[in-house]
């Protein structure tokens, strides 16, 4: 008789992976190396947001210090790198995040992280080729928008005053380029982006030449009265202005974790995966951090064009040959984006179709191509729709919803991963499950759940060298309590600044019981026993680093308007009812035939 299965067990059934963490069989292709990987992470992060982010910043937030914001958004994007990359050595499957949230938390969880992810992709590249669009109609004076809107107008509030034929296009033609050539695709795009670091060098050099140390050191009272700068000096906002530019600055990293979705497509990801994503973010904090640089020493930062700071730089500085090599840059950076941005949005949806949480036909590859073709094709006429229909600017910010919950949870999953109870994979996965079962019933003396059993094992009283059911289930607790505790701490942060600043009593205490709280939780899972099996890529000092990966994305996420946040709400709306009505009862359905089958070969066996 087969088992009967609660809705509960299967929205938190996890996924096995391979003891040996091999990388396993893939109906994909292998092609993709370190230098693939490298550029493709360099590529999808520094575009637009390298001309234009760094004098924005300089300008309305930290003036000269903006380099230490990048510095300092470096760090925090550094520590959600290091956990995408032990992810991406122990799990080597297409799909990111999703996937790794499926291994460690539950398929309802995994659900929702690939459902955000796809939006984030989504979103990305439609308002990237936006971008590239409205990059173009700058050049050439307008003349796309005035076609455009005598062609196709659209007079709907919360669409955009026309049909962006453009960007429909540039969408179509690349997600039909990824679709039948991911190699060549790859060879393209290395191309692109070593292109864009060359001018990047080439602004940096340049700039370097150009520098002026006075600008740094600024006097107000030099400068009109008009003029907005606010103290003068190197930290003219304060070093609060500093720390609010690199919340900003922050966002100019997003893209790097594309890397994590090639998993099934790389030739031995064990060992590219976590060096690409390491060595892309250092170029790509060495671009930033560079032309921040030499920006504010080329110019004081209130004298900077907010729209196009590097062209107007050496236009100011008397260097019209750069300014022009400087704008085509840009439109390079941007298409290197598009790359990035397009290319790991039909690889989330051909895992989570292989899963049977989105449409199956969604996930069906290519023996020609080794590609998930339909999956490419449909996702990319989907984003082409976006992109010509919305004027993006009041969604970009949905953007950093998806990447910041995503980031969170690769985090949580490093820590539950690193203390779980461990079951090597097998061909059968419900073997794996019913004889874990019955090795829990044979060791039910020594976890059973009773209170005593919970407090002894919450301080490791008998020195349990490995980790099991009770020391799982409480890493698990502690964490949530964790989150809960870094949720309660950043809206402390957000709302009582000012109260901590004044030595408030009431603010005071509350900050430094929330962060004896977060000790506490953290000296605990410390405590428990946790795998002892060696890793090619490890996350150091776990439990601290995740967790103060976690705070930060936390932090972060509650700095968004609420109308972002009722956004984010229509779409989980929507994919929520997708997960109920279709992916749940394929679920439910594929698992009781797992569970039948193994009743199946058990009764054989016996006989």
């Amino acid at each position: 008789m087969v088992q009967q299965l609660s809705p509960w067990k299967v929205l938190t059934r996890r996924k096995r992976i391979q003891a040996d963490g091999s990388e396993g069989e893939t109906k994909l292709n292998r092609v993709l190396g370190l230098w693939d990987l490298t550029a493709l992470g360099v590529g999808s992060t520094l575009g637009a947001g390298v001309y234009v982010l760094a004098g924005q910043i300089a300008k309305d937030q930290a003036g000269p210090s903006v380099m230490i914001s990048f510095a300092i958004a470096a760090l925090a994007s550094l520590l959600a790198g290091i956990c995408y990359a032990e992810f991406g050595a122990r799990v080597p499957k297409a799909g990111s995040a999703y996937v790794y949230s499926y291994v460690c938390i539950g398929e309802f969880a995994a659900f929702v992280i690939g459902w955000n992810l796809i939006l984030e992709y989504v979103i990305g590249t439609a308002s990237v080729c936006r971008g590239i669009s409205l990059y173009l109609d700058s050049l050439l004076n307008d003349t796309l928008k005035e076609t455009f809107a005598e062609v196709a107008p659209m007079n709907v509030t919360f669409l955009g005053s026309y049909f962006d034929f453009l960007a429909f296009g540039l969408v179509v033609v690349f997600g039909v380029a990824l679709a039948f050539g991911v190699e060549t695709s790859a060879m393209a795009n290395n191309c692109i982006t070593c292109l864009n670091i060359f001018i990047l060098g080439f602004v940096i050099i340049a700039g370097a030449i150009k520098a002026d140390f006075t600008n740094w050191t600024v006097d107000p009272s030099t400068v009109s009265a008009n003029a907005t700068i606010g103290s003068g000096g190197f930290f003219p906002f304060g070093f609060e202005g500093t720390l609010q530019g690199a919340a900003t600055c922050f966002f100019g990293f997003v893209g790097f974790d594309c890397i994590a979705t090639t998993g099934e497509e790389v030739r031995n990801p064990r060992k590219n995966i976590p060096q690409s994503i390491l060595l892309s973010l250092l170029i790509i904090f060495l671009c930033y951090f560079g032309v921040s640089t030499v920006l504010t020493l080329m110019l004081p930062y209130y004298l900077q064009d907010a729209n196009a700071p590097l062209p107007y730089a050496f236009e100011y500085v008397g260097w019209p040959v750069a300014m022009w090599i400087v704008t085509v840059g840009g439109l390079i950076g941007l298409l290197a984006s598009l790359f990035g941005a397009l290319f790991p949005l039909p690889r989330v949806m051909y895992s989570m179709a292989q899963d049977g949480l989105l449409f199956r036909f969604l996930g069906k590859v290519s023996p020609r191509f080794h590609v998930p073709v339909t999956g490419s094709i449909v996702a990319a006429l989907f984003t082409a729709v976006i992109a010509g229909l919305f004027d993006l600017a009041q969604l970009v910010s949905l953007l950093s919803i998806g990447t910041l919950l995503a980031y969170s949870v690769v985090a949580i999953s490093i820590m539950l991963l690193r203390y779980m109870e461990y079951y090597e994979a097998e061909e059968n996965q419900t073997r794996i499950d019913s004889r874990a079962s019955e090795t829990t019933s044979l060791t039910s003396r020594a976890e059973r759940f009773t209170c005593g059993s919970v407090c002894a094992q919450l301080f490791n009283v008998h020195r349990v060298p490995e980790p099991n059911r009770i020391s799982t289930r409480i890493v698990g607790t502690l964490t949530a309590l964790f989150s809960l505790i870094a949720l309660g701490l950043g809206l402390l942060i957000m709302h009582a600044y000012s109260a901590i600043r004044s030595q408030k009593a009431w603010a005071i205490t509350l900050l430094v019981v929330l962060i004896g709280m977060i000790c506490l939780v953290l000296l605990l899972i410390c405590l428990q026993p946790r795998e002892t099996r060696s890793r090619l890529f490890r996350v150091p000092f776990v439990p601290v680093v995740p967790a103060i990966s976690i705070f930060i994305n936390i932090y972060l996420m509650l700095q968004l308007d609420s109308w972002t946040w009722i956004r984010f709400g229509v779409w989980m709306i929507v994919g929520l009812s997708i997960y109920f009505l279709y992916g749940l009862p394929n679920s439910y359905r594929e698992l009781r035939r797992q569970r039948a089958g193994w009743q199946r070969l058990k009764y054989s066996e016996r006989l």
